[in-house]
């Protein structure tokens, strides 16, 4: 097997990985010195000459070239990263898949001792004072190391390289945990094949007696079940309660009987439910745990990709009532959200598709990764190519999706500011989903025209320049998203936007996408409104989508 050593710049990387691999007469790769080879110059004359983009170029093809994990019994090899590879997606994706990461965790104030008396001079690092950059470094990557097994690596060096043997000799999990965080609104996992481990991990964090589970017939058929045995064979008793599915389950009505049914099975005041679902699922589970007695504990596990870059995470909890979407609810956050990319393997192509309405919604925020992530692989993802999970490009798409959003909400758990950036989009789509009674549109295909409709008032506005909107035109034309006519009459869309919650002073919020972010314009006229609805509604292109052809 391989063995992977990860952690800041001064942990004892080289050091530790390099009498692990002796000990087992194993190879030892230092991937610092292969790039430092393959460019004919040591590392720092490669950022002085391209620049730390340049120097995460030839880490990620220094990583390729590692090939496939070596499967064989024992260490056979050991590969000892820069501190910073695990931070791109891609390498996480293929240094930690059937690989055992071990993260070497040393207090920031010994590193910055270490890097005093380091004679190795690291360029991220320089000149700057030690203990404030580790400091720095630490906090951005906690969550890619966290990820692996963690050793206290302030020790002497047997003792910590004894720690690595057995650690590496650990059975090894079914999954690969990829990005693991503590967080203000609870933890959060993302990983393959990790649902039930972390769900009865998480349940017994929490000291739970059994798991109850919350879901609805399709993702009970296609996940929940086989969820359910996984965590009874673990050891804890297993309850299902079963909602409608889809929207059908977004009302108070649903809530009352779930509710009812949550009392005949003496849930108490701490017990956490388990949320299996999409969406619409995770949302009226939440509301039920926010409620029921007043509050208990609730563990999402999104089950589709809309749910897991969006829906499942920031505590938003919410049913419908006819006048519009989402508002009766209340914030209520998970202690624990599992977001397994393996269950998105059965998911409908039209749910793939839709969901990437979402994703386009943060792209358009300014993440530019995500962006450029999407126009090269988003037509893959939507038809479910078998190359988009292969190659890492789907758990990338959650990964970072799911981690602007909670970026987001750390910022503004509540929305009284930032949020409501998240919010692009979701007028008009809020809008459309009503007037056509939550019936023949999903939520992400209602975000695709929201969209168009947010850039091209924005341009109208003198918020958006034609060149973002007409980018983001371009990929959603691309993904085939919010293009074709939609049958519902605008009149009632215009009612709905009335009742949209995202009022102030009587004024509708609307956001717009900038060129690196986001603003709120809460004067847009009425006409225009309705003249760029009725546009988008009968599928008509606008002229700002040719710009930068």
């Amino acid at each position: 097997m391989d063995v992977v050593v990860v952690g800041l710049p001064g942990s004892g990387k080289s050091a530790i990985g390099r009498r692990l691999a002796a000990r087992h007469g194993a190879s030892f790769v230092d991937l610092d010195l292969a790039i430092e080879r393959t460019a004919g110059v040591a590392i720092p004359a490669i950022f002085a000459a391209e620049g730390e983009t340049g120097f995460r170029a030839r880490e990620r093809a220094a990583i390729a070239a590692l090939g496939p994990a070596d499967r064989s019994p024992g260490i056979v090899r050991v590969i000892a990263p820069g501190g910073g590879a695990i931070v791109d997606p891609r390498n996480r994706w293929q240094l930690y898949r059937d690989r055992r990461p071990i993260w070497l965790d040393v207090r920031s104030e010994v590193l910055a001792q270490r890097l005093r008396r380091s004679p190795t001079i690291r360029p991220l690092v320089g000149s700057a004072d030690p203990h404030h950059v580790v400091r720095e470094l630490a906090a951005g990557r906690r969550r890619f190391y966290a990820a692996a097994t963690r050793l206290n690596a302030v020790a002497e060096m047997r003792t910590v390289v004894d720690a690595a043997d057995e650690a590496a000799r650990v059975a090894a999990s079914a999954g690969t945990v990829l990005l693991r965080a503590d967080t203000s609104i609870g933890s959060i996992v993302l990983g393959t094949s990790i649902a039930a481990g972390e769900v009865d991990a998480a349940l017994r964090e929490l000291g739970a007696r059994r798991a109850v589970i919350v879901s609805e017939p399709g993702a009970w058929e296609a996940v929940g079940r086989a969820l359910a045995d996984a965590v009874g064979q673990l050891g804890l008793t297993v309850e299902s309660v079963l909602l409608p599915s889809g929207e059908a389950a977004k009302s108070l009505a649903v809530v009352e009987t779930a509710a009812r049914q949550l009392l005949r099975l003496r849930v108490e005041r701490g017990e956490p439910i388990v949320a299996v679902g999409g969406g619409a699922l995770t949302d009226v589970a939440g509301f039920l745990a926010a409620t029921f007695l007043r509050g208990i504990p609730v563990i999402h596990v999104p089950t589709t990709l809309v749910g897991q870059i969006d829906a499942a995470i920031g505590g938003k909890t919410a049913v419908d009532l006819p006048e519009g979407k989402n508002l009766v609810g209340a914030f209520h956050q998970p202690a624990a959200t599992v977001i397994d990319v393996d269950l998105l393997g059965t998911l409908p192509q039209r749910a793939r598709r839709g969901a990437l309405g979402e994703a386009v919604k943060i792209a358009a925020l300014g993440d530019e990764r995500l962006f450029t992530l999407l126009e090269a692989d988003g037509p893959a993802i939507a038809t479910g190519d078998p190359s988009a999970a292969e190659s890492g490009a789907i758990a990338e798409l959650v990964e970072r999706a799911a981690w602007a959003k909670v970026e987001v909400v750390l910022a503004d758990e509540r929305e009284s500011g930032a949020r409501i950036a998240l919010n692009l989009g979701h007028s008009l789509a809020h809008a459309l989903e009503a007037a056509a009674g939550y019936t023949g549109l999903i939520h992400g295909e209602a975000v695709a025209y929201g969209l168009r409709a947010a850039c091209r008032i924005g341009v109208e506005r003198g918020a958006t320049p034609p060149e973002r909107a007409a980018r983001v035109e371009r990929l959603l034309d691309t993904l085939d998203l919010g293009s074709s006519p939609l049958d519902v009459p605008i009149e009632a869309v215009l009612a709905a936007l009335e009742a949209d919650k995202k009022h102030r002073d009587g004024h509708l919020r609307w956001v717009f996408p900038t060129e690196t972010g986001h603003t709120v314009d809460n004067a847009v006229p009425d006409e225009l409104v309705r003249r760029v609805a009725e546009q988008v509604l009968s599928g008509r292109a606008s002229a700002i989508a040719e710009v930068g052809r």
